[in-house]
């Protein structure tokens, strides 16, 4: 089961290599479509306020898209065989289970206790799917329909049929199998997934009514209920629809600024709302994560974890999208995910208590325009105390995840391999070597060839996946499995070995050895 487990938590890492790129560029866009840093060349008729526009809606893609790329991703690291065609196998049947549960509640939405004639919006309950207007399942849908599709193709796609029916073989027979099943499934979720989100706007009331108690809560749940999609029955009613201010805190907040720019009162006084304070730890909890990440790292590991963690990190801190980075330990250690939803938690409740308000819901360019510039002047000490409180706490995020992380262990980035290696001869002496007709072979082929090899050969081989550094492969015979000092030799960092299951520990170059090594089997 643990083996199950972490092969499924580093096929969730893929999608997340994506993240770091598009937050850039989405801050980019949020900064030069910004009159108050660009002046009238932000004007929204100029050429360069409409460029930018152009840029932002594609660096949103990633973002507004999550749940496809998973579907398509998870195939990946978890098909055994013909990975590009599962993930062709897992886009289709995601695509009908959305189609069967937009007609399902097109046709039966009443008897379901949907409004499907409603217009898609946060916080409405559904969603546009490429196009396709279904229920809002978030990643929670998208990784059911893989997964399923996964299974499917591990155990049918090599399944052999009649002549005359010879044509559906493989993937149209997956897909034939996930078409059926997805009836049923999509029946059952148009049946019980808007009871969850029912449930998640009655807790809506509480949050409003409970003082520091629901402020704490509604930020716990904010975060820790990101991986499924439901965080967005948590926020938006608050943010952008008129749970406790008419039009949603953020049109509320820019659109009374002006009444906010006096000394006589406290901002807590005018604006009594604790509610859009979740980018404290987006900045703060970020800059704590990345350095401990980076502080816990292998020394070997310790400039890959760094390029790996500062432009995840600097995403966060600058535009709030923190994704890059939660992603990124989220399913590897879900432990620190579930402590850094109780810290978000603590910061804000504890910010709000001490007069800690406005519309901080996203990063350092969202504080500086929409609140430090226009109020600094008079609400200076508020902000002096954001800033003092947010190091403390970054200071608790540091902490905390260095004890988890030596204390279990856990394989955040930069821990996958031994800080040791043994060489018995030159890694470039071995990637000059040449297959039997005297051409030159890549790195990556050549470390496939010998990994091969040393695991006993293709007849050996069982199956084959990888995460987002490892190889990971199960054997039919473990007792012939070469040591692990061989492995290093053929540049491996590291062999982690389980009975017949073995964990080559490659780096980032894993999907390239995969490919190669998968080329060696018959």
């Amino acid at each position: 089961m643990m083996k199950k487990i972490q092969r499924f938590g580093g096929a969730m890492f893929t999608p997340t290599l994506l993240f770091a790129f598009a937050g850039i560029m989405v801050g980019f866009s949020i900064v030069f479509q910004n009159s108050a840093i660009m002046g009238s060349l932000a004007d929204d008729t100029t050429i360069w306020y409409q460029f930018w526009g152009v840029v932002s809606s594609g660096a949103w893609m990633v973002f507004n898209q999550l749940p496809l790329l998973f579907a398509i991703s998870l195939p990946i690291a978890l098909a055994k065989k013909q990975q590009a065609r599962a993930c062709l196998e897992a886009i289709a049947t995601y695509l009908t289970f959305n189609y069967f549960i937009g007609s399902m509640l097109s046709s039966w939405g009443g008897f379901f206790g949907v409004d499907f004639t409603a217009e898609v919006s946060t916080g409405s309950g559904l969603a546009m799917v490429a196009g396709i207007k279904s229920l809002d399942t978030g990643m929670i849908g998208a990784l059911l329909i893989s997964g399923i599709v996964i299974w499917a193709h591990n155990k049918f796609y090599d399944v052999e049929l009649p002549d005359a029916i010879g044509l559906f073989r493989g993937s149209s027979f997956v897909v034939a199998i996930c078409f059926f099943l997805m009836l049923p499934i999509a029946f059952a979720t148009c049946l019980i997934w808007p009871h969850v989100q029912d449930g998640m706007r009655h807790m809506q009331t509480f949050f409003i009514n409970s003082g520091n108690v629901g402020i704490w809560c509604y930020a716990f749940l904010q975060k820790i209920l990101i991986p499924t999609g439901l965080h967005h029955f948590v926020y938006a009613p608050f943010c952008y629809d008129n749970a406790i201010v008419q039009g949603g805190t953020s049109v509320y907040w820019a659109t009374h600024i002006q009444e906010f720019q006096t000394s006589a009162q406290s901002l807590k006084s005018m604006y009594p709302i604790g509610f859009s304070l979740s980018g404290l730890s987006k900045v703060f909890g970020s800059l704590g994560v990345c350095g401990a990440f980076c502080y816990t790292a292998r020394p070997e590991k310790k400039k890959k974890v760094l390029g790996l963690m500062i432009p995840a990190t600097l995403t966060a801190v600058l535009t709030g999208v923190t994704e890059p980075l939660e992603f990124t330990f989220l399913f590897i250690a879900p432990v620190l995910f579930v402590v850094h939803a109780f810290l978000d938690a603590c910061l804000q409740t504890i910010a709000f208590a001490l007069g800690v308000v406005g519309d901080f819901g996203g990063g350092i360019i969202n504080w500086v325009v929409l609140n430090w510039l226009p109020l600094g002047m008079y609400h200076y000490k508020t902000y002096i105390i954001q800033v003092v409180l947010g190091l403390i706490f970054m200071v608790i995020w540091f902490v905390a995840f260095v004890f988890l992380i030596k204390k279990f262990d856990l394989k955040t980035p930069g821990r996958e391999a031994d800080d040791e290696e043994t060489k018995l001869f030159s890694k470039n002496e071995y990637l000059e070597k040449k297959d039997e007709n005297g051409k030159k072979v890549s790195k990556t082929a050549a470390q496939a060839m010998k990994y091969m090899e040393l695991v006993g050969g293709p007849e050996n081989v069982v199956d084959v996946t990888n995460c987002a550094t490892r190889l990971r492969l199960t054997l039919k015979d473990d007792s012939i499995l070469a040591p692990e000092a061989r492995f290093k030799e053929a540049g491996a960092h590291g062999l982690v070995h389980n009975g017949t299951a073995i964990q080559i520990i490659v780096g980032l170059s894993v999907p390239n050895v995969r490919d190669e090594f998968e080329s060696l089997m018959p």
